[in-house]
């Protein structure tokens, strides 16, 4: 059955109050936002994140008492003593509710399904028994233009490099940790030598989805975006004489993080009701999502369905010293070997004590009663927001 007239009308004029509601402008066949500075950004992910909240209102509730037990307050943090270590998270443990609890309370970009291989940790104080941070990992987009122009990935070999890679969705600091530039040491744990080796053990014996092939487990590089621009994070991240990451260049500002889930479903819907595929579920992954929104946003007379226009930083991390001549000569690769505890070492004296002796105490300072008020009251907000509409 094809959609009449009036239902297409009424979906897009949906559209366009959620692409409103967001901070976009709309005219005739396009939406645009007039000024993608940092606060319009956040502006634009209130609603989606806001979304997910309310998707998972009742497990934040029942989980945020484990989360506050191994939360820490800033005075009880001794920087000297922190002692890092990566657990990689298993479903249906106490680890995966803490893993969720913060991927989806303390981001403000949303929390986004992740899709194929898909390795998750937590990076974990032994000394302070508590998370430093989160590290989120699943399959990268297989056709990416930037990748695949620094690395001189072609078409024919797109789909063997691109699966002994892996994009960090979730990759960040968690307080107080966050207040000592715990996010770089985070960052540099997700190119160490523990992921790798767990990398291996876990897909030593996988064949790819499209091509039924095995391939070496070999992880070689990893991937990731920052939200608001170059990331301070990112940015001169070294261990000893090598970086640990590079900058590689900016995104073409399309994806689908502007279309809520909700109304992400209602656009299948209507592609379906008008005898277009439509895939969803296992194996229609984040290309799929975004060509349907493509198909559907141009039905409904839009003609940048995909691109919302916010540009991010994309940042490599090379995990084999010689990765081009790996993917150009057929070399084997060289590993970088760091050692988790000799970059913890590095990140203390390079970054953490720095911090501890030059920055103001009170921009330090962390309370984990104030933040779960905090957490409580953002929760309020969030089903207040679709309440109101």
């Amino acid at each position: 059955m094809t959609k009449t007239i009036s239902d297409k009308e009424t979906l897009r004029n949906e559209v366009i109050e959620v692409l409103r509601l967001q901070g976009y402008s709309t005219t005739g066949d396009s939406f645009y936002i007039e000024n993608a500075d940092a606060t319009a950004i956040r502006n634009l992910h209130i609603r989606a994140r806001a979304e997910r909240i309310n998707q998972n209102f009742k497990f934040i509730k029942s989980a945020t008492p484990i989360a506050k037990k191994y939360m820490l307050d800033s005075f009880d943090l001794e920087v000297d003593k922190i002692q890092p270590r990566l657990i990689e998270v298993k479903s249906g443990t106490q680890n995966a509710q803490i893993f969720r609890w913060w991927n989806l309370v303390w981001w403000s970009l949303p929390h986004e399904r992740a899709y194929g291989r898909q390795m998750r940790f937590l990076v974990w104080d032994d000394c302070h028994n508590a998370p430093i941070g989160l590290i989120g990992l699943q399959s990268p987009i297989l056709c990416w233009n930037i990748r695949d122009k620094h690395l001189g990935i072609t078409s024919a070999m797109r789909e063997y490099w691109v699966n002994q890679s892996l994009n960090a969705q979730r990759l960040g600091a968690l307080p107080p940790y966050n207040r000592y530039l715990g996010g770089k040491l985070v960052s540099m744990s997700v190119a160490s030598d523990d992921v790798r080796y767990r990398y291996q053990e876990k897909y030593k014996n996988c064949e790819t989805l499209l091509m039924k092939r095995k391939i070496p487990a070999d992880l070689l590089f990893i991937t990731t975006t920052g939200a608001y621009g170059k990331s301070s994070v990112y940015n001169r991240l070294r261990f000893k004489d090598s970086k640990i990451c590079e900058f590689i260049g900016y995104t073409r500002g399309t994806g689908s993080f502007h279309i809520p889930n909700s109304l992400y479903v209602s656009l299948v819907n209507y592609l379906k009701e008008n005898g277009e595929k439509a895939e969803r579920g296992w194996g229609s992954g984040p290309s799929t999502k975004i060509k349907n929104i493509t198909k559907s946003m141009r039905l409904l007379g839009f003609k940048n369905g995909n691109k919302h226009g916010i540009r991010r930083a994309v940042y490599l991390f090379p995990l084999a010293k010689n990765i081009h001549e790996v993917i150009h000569c057929g070399e084997s690769p060289v590993w970088e070997n760091r050692n988790l505890d000799e970059l913890t070492r590095y990140w203390k004296d390079r970054w953490a004590r720095k911090r501890t002796d030059n920055y103001p105490h009170d921009k330090l300072q962390f309370s984990k009663e104030d933040f779960i008020r905090g957490v409580k009251e953002d929760l309020r907000q969030c089903k207040e927001l679709f309440s109101n509409n």
